[in-house]
């Protein structure tokens, strides 16, 4: 992943908590980077490490902090990180799920190397929509969830969320059936 990632986990967990609690997760995961450059790639297991020294130094599960971690992306890291990109998406909640499967290819422009999930929309309606989320990555459907949560948060739209068919149990992807 690249570094834009591993720096935005500290940047949720120093504004939530303290510097102090973030060396104490680095340290538990065994961690020795000083600095994560946004636009170099580490191994996907820095990431993981630290979400599950994370879950055990903050008293959580990995599922809470990886859907902490994407609220906090959508909410800060991602308008910071992307700007105009991310509002290109849309003015609506409506209007940047539909754009989500084209938004990773504009990131692409950015981050050449990056390796991103596949969202696939089907049954749009006025209110609702089914969101099939594929990804090299296992483990990662709470993030999405966060993710999810974290835009209608910043669309100011309630978005119901649930989770239709899991990678966890069997399924190829995660399908959501979201509602607003």
């Amino acid at each position: 992943m690249y570094g834009m990632v591993n720096k935005a986990v500290e940047e949720m967990v120093i504004s939530q908590f303290d510097d102090e609690t973030w060396e104490k997760i680095k340290a538990k995961a065994a961690i020795d980077v000083e600095i994560f450059i946004s636009n170099e790639t580490y191994p996907d297991e820095i990431t993981y490490k630290l979400v599950v020294s994370a879950a055990e130094i903050l008293k959580l599960t990995p599922d809470q902090v990886l859907e902490a971690f994407g609220i906090h992306w959508v909410c800060h890291t991602a308008p910071e990180g992307y700007g105009e990109l991310f509002t290109a998406g849309g003015k609506t909640l409506s209007d940047f799920l539909v754009n989500l499967p084209s938004f990773h290819s504009r990131i692409k422009l950015i981050f050449p190397k990056l390796d991103p999930p596949i969202f696939i929309i089907t049954e749009p309606a006025d209110n609702s929509l089914s969101l099939h989320y594929y990804s090299p990555r296992p483990g990662l459907t709470s993030f999405v969830i966060g993710l999810l949560k974290g835009l209608g948060i910043y669309y100011k739209t309630q978005l119901d969320i649930v989770l239709v068919n899991s990678s966890e149990a069997g399924s190829d992807h995660d399908e959501f059936l979201l509602t607003w």
